[in-house]
Formats: C-alpha cells, sequence, structure tokens
C-alpha cells in the first residue's frame, strides 16, 4: 500500500525501507489513490510547470494593472530595475515571484501551489533554478512531485489555507515546497530536502493574512517574492547540513498549533493588520464604491 503521508518521518522511513526516492513515493500514492498512471502523472505536472512559465512570462510582458490598481506592473519594474543589490539572478528571482502572483491578481491564468494566493512563489524558484542550474525538465517534474508530498503533510498537520493559519499556511507552505524542491533538484538528501522545509517554516512563523481590502493584491504579492528569498536561503542552509534542530514534523506542528490560536482579524477576513490601517481601510471603501458603481442598472 501507498504511503499516505502523515508525517515526514514516516515518509522518510518508507522510502528507505522500500529503497525510493521520495517522488517515486509520491507517484505511488497518485497510482494507488488517485487512480492514475505515471504518463497520466507526468502529463498533469508538466501541463502545470508549462502554465507557471507561461504566468511568469506573462507578467514580464504584460499589462499588470488591477482592477483595484493596487498592483501596477511591480515585477516589470524590479525585473528592469538598474540597480541589482544582490545579483542579476536574485533580482531575476524576485522579479518572477512577482510576476506570476500579479497575474493571479490580475485575474490571469496560475497553478495554485498550493494556493492562488501563493502561486507565485513555485514558478519564481524552479524557473530561477532550472535557468541557474541547467535542470532538465524531468527533475522538475519529479520536484514538483516531492513539493506536492510536503504540502500533503502539512495540510494533515496543520493547514495550507490563509483563512485557517494566516498567510504563515499559505505563503509559508509554498516557500517550504520550493525549498524542498531546491535541495532534491540540487542532489540533497532526504534529511536535507525535509531539513529545508523546516528551516522555511521557522522564518515564516506566525504570519499573518491582513489582505487589504479584501483582495489577495496586499501585501500578498509582494510576500511570494520575500518568501521565494526564504525558499533559497533555506535550501542553502539545508544543503550546507545546518540543522533546524527543532525535527520538520515538530515545527509543522508549531504551525498549526500558532494558526489556531491566531484571532480571526488575523486570518482573511480583513479586519485586522494591515487591512485594518488608516489607508488600508481607505483603499477598502474606494474599492468598494467603484464596485458599486459598474453594477448593472436593473431598472
Amino acid at each position: 500500500m501507498a504511503y499516505l503521508f502523515d508525517s515526514f518521518e514516516g515518509w522518510k522511513k518508507y522510502s528507505l525501507e522500500k529503497k525510493c526516492t521520495l517522488a517515486d513515493t509520491v507517484l505511488e500514492y497518485e497510482r494507488e489513490q488517485k487512480g492514475r498512471n505515471i504518463s497520466e502523472v507526468n502529463e498533469g505536472l508538466m501541463r502545470a510547470w508549462t502554465v507557471m512559465k507561461e504566468a511568469v512570462r506573462t507578467g514580464l510582458e504584460e499589462d499588470m494593472t488591477s482592477r483595484s490598481g493596487m498592483v501596477n506592473n511591480g515585477a516589470k519594474k524590479v525585473f528592469r530595475h538598474p540597480v541589482t543589490v544582490l545579483s542579476p539572478e536574485f533580482q531575476k528571482l524576485i522579479s518572477r515571484a512577482l510576476a506570476a502572483k500579479e497575474v493571479n491578481s490580475c485575474m490571469g491564468r496560475v497553478v495554485a501551489a498550493p494556493t492562488a494566493g501563493a502561486s507565485g512563489i513555485m514558478p519564481g524558484v524552479l524557473y530561477t533554478l532550472q535557468e541557474i542550474h541547467h535542470i532538465d525538465d524531468k527533475k522538475i517534474i519529479e520536484a514538483m512531485m516531492v513539493a506536492a508530498g510536503i504540502a500533503i503533510i502539512i495540510e494533515q498537520k496543520a493547514s495550507i489555507a490563509g483563512a485557517v493559519g494566516g498567510c504563515q499556511a499559505e505563503t509559508g507552505t509554498a516557500a517550504a515546497m520550493g525549498a524542498g524542491s531546491i535541495v532534491y533538484c540540487l542532489g540533497g538528501n532526504i534529511d536535507q530536502v525535509f531539513n529545508s522545509v523546516a528551516i522555511t517554516i521557522q522564518c515564516m512563523l506566525g504570519l499573518v493574512c491582513d489582505p487589504v481590502a479584501g483582495l489577495v493584491e496586499i501585501p500578498c504579492v509582494v510576500r511570494n517574492a520575500s518568501a521565494a528569498a526564504i525558499a533559497n536561503s533555506s535550501a542553502q542552509i539545508a544543503l550546507a547540513d545546518v540543522s533546524s534542530v527543532i525535527p520538520v514534523d515538530e515545527v509543522v506542528e508549531a504551525m498549526g498549533e500558532i494558526g489556531s490560536s491566531m484571532e480571526t482579524r488575523y486570518k482573511e477576513t480583513a479586519l485586522g493588520g494591515l487591512a485594518a490601517t488608516k489607508t488600508g481601510q481607505s483603499i477598502a471603501k474606494r474599492v468598494l464604491i467603484r464596485d458599486i458603481e459598474v453594477l448593472p442598472d436593473e431598472g
């Protein structure tokens, strides 16, 4: 019977006992639990990867102005800016994460990885990883399987929804998926992959979900870029065998505990945090009035 992904410790034990890779265990799960054959899984993931890359390109090439006006071609501005803070590769990483998420905010086509609100992180991470290290699509697809396994466990032990666990659940999970993907693609072992997940989540514990005007735009877009950066830093740390100290399963359990104790106004309700600021409230009123004004006349 396929492994049911109830813990990272169990996933490691199963993989070692069966002498299979982390990606193989996810493939087996898909085959037994979902009734999909190998080619169907691979084809589905390739379609998702294609959409991710298209979202990055769309966000960097087309007009990305949201109806609220809060998103206004930020990815292109970052991508083209002459001052590079760290390196051109870092600038591209941030720009691509912004780009894919802006496509979502502008009602474009994205892959929920694991949610639409965090849809810029995996595309930004994987697109840049492939470019820098010349990783083929087959390995990227395997990494996406590993990322899926990571998300399944987090969903069961904590949450991947902002409305349940705050933004730590959405962008935190996506960043953990990205970190694990990086380490897997660069030849890291199971402990290093899971350590990168633990380090990533440690960096994002307690992050609230406070969308201004209730829209998945501010601060969601820029958080995708920050999460992509955290995914890369965590992967670098894990590849060097720097321990997270707290085991990954315990870190995820802490995420769940924090999410359950977080006040409702900090969980996608737009009642607290940035949404409750003077400017946030002003934007919310303006957006609401605009929506009312464009309603069709029923008289």
